[in-house]
């Protein structure tokens, strides 16, 4: 039942508040105050992803901004970096210039996905660090780089938390939904102690956009008003957020939580974000961004990023799909979709990399391709190629890493 005489719940107040300022991660989250005026502040580190859904004017994007503040307010950016995905173009614009940030802001689809497989390769990267000195965790590996000598020139330098946020998962779904999905589940499954965290938001709350596989990977998750049970039961497995009532209602299930918990989230005003972010961008160095970021993020997933190497222009299916046409004798984007589980747009560039090497020829109509080489001159080709280059694709080395340590379930 609605209060009587409502009151806002206002960020500053929340900052200022004991429990933020004795919270000491620098992932803290100032998310709102319970029915009894309790301020609640959680760690987005122990969620360790979190999935927020809530229709339009529910105050979703008025939740993201309070998170990202929080981080803002409690982490330097050598502690916390952000990605920051917003199909939407106008949500999170407003912080490109902030010294936390990996990349710019992304708006493309097709961009943010190829952002997401660049955070699988930086997970595996880290797990590899980690494997190589004896440590478990971003913890335990910041905590023995001290003692390395010459941990620099050996290549260990120090990890931030990376946190990742997509303002409206829905329109990546829309996009590319089998390499999103893929890369976000291996990402809520493995990255946790890796120190990479994600949080999703979406205002269509459906099983096509939430699927069964990414709600089994992110525990943690914020209601805010949805239009139908079954919206509320997507979302929490449960009934109830098809009662609330708007304007920053929640009904918020961490981790561990037995039952959702019914909260009003706190309000953060776009002059507040705007202030914020001009102090941090007068009072900051202009931003350095990551170069292996912005340089894959800048182009078709599934590509590498150095244009010099001839083997980087491909997608790193390229010799499974070429061996794979030439046994099967025809080629069609079709086939590719079926065989390694992937988008149509992504089938059809693997097609036109395997026709500008010459593995298959031009398209006829709507007839499969047919195939120029048998497998001896394939493997002379890849041979050739890894000759020019001189090193194997690392897309393909990050592929069969994560494949070989997916058994290897790390806290």
């Amino acid at each position: 039942m609605p209060n009587d005489t409502p009151s806002a719940v206002h960020f500053r107040e929340l900052l200022e508040g004991e429990a933020f300022e004795k919270a000491k991660s620098p992932v803290a989250f100032a998310v709102g105050k319970d029915i009894g005026g309790k301020v609640i502040v959680t760690d987005i580190a122990k969620m360790p992803h979190l999935l927020i859904a809530g229709a339009t004017g529910s105050g979703k994007s008025v939740c993201i901004n309070t998170l990202i503040m929080s981080i803002l307010y409690k982490a330097d950016p050598n502690e916390v970096k952000l990605i920051m995905i917003d199909p939407k173009v106008v949500e999170l614009s407003c912080y490109n210039g902030i010294p936390h940030l990996f990349c710019p802001v992304v708006t493309d689809p097709k961009e943010a996905a190829a952002s997401l497989n660049w955070a699988v390769r930086e997970m595996m990267d880290r797990y590899n660090k980690f494997k190589e000195l004896g440590v478990r965790n971003i913890a335990g590996y910041n905590e023995k780089i001290k003692s390395v000598e010459d941990a620099e020139a050996a290549g260990y330098t120090h990890m931030p938390l990376l946190v990742i946020i997509v303002d409206e998962f829905a329109d990546l779904m829309m996009v590319a939904s089998k390499e999103v999905e893929d890369a976000v589940c291996r990402l809520a499954q493995l990255a946790r102690a890796a120190g990479i965290h994600l949080i999703l938001a979406t205002q269509r709350p459906s099983v096509n956009v939430i699927t069964g596989v990414i709600k089994a990977n992110i525990p943690s998750r914020i209601a805010f008003s949805v239009s139908s049970a079954i919206d509320s039961r997507t979302i929490l497995d449960k009934g109830g957020a098809e009662k609330l009532l708007g304007k920053g209602d929640m009904l918020f299930f961490p981790s561990g939580y037995s039952e959702p918990v019914r909260l009003q989230g706190a309000f953060v005003s776009d002059k507040e974000v705007s202030d914020v972010v001009s102090f941090l961008c007068d009072h900051n160095e202009t931003p350095v961004y990551n170069d292996k970021v912005t340089e894959i993020v800048d182009m078709p997933a599934g590509t590498d990023s150095s244009s010099e190497e001839k083997k980087s222009d491909v997608d790193e299916y390229f010799e499974e799909a070429g061996r794979f046409v030439i046994d099967s004798g025809r080629a069609a984007a079709g086939q590719l979709q079926r065989k390694f589980s992937i988008g149509f747009n992504r089938a059809g560039r693997i097609i036109d990399q395997l026709n500008k090497a010459g593995v298959v020829g031009p398209a006829v109509g709507t007839k499969p391709r047919q195939v120029m080489m048998t497998m001896e001159q394939f493997d002379a080709y890849l041979g050739g190629s890894e000759a020019e280059s001189g090193s194997e694709d690392p897309y393909a080395l990050a592929h069969d890493f994560v494949d070989e340590q997916e058994s290897e379930v790390i806290e």
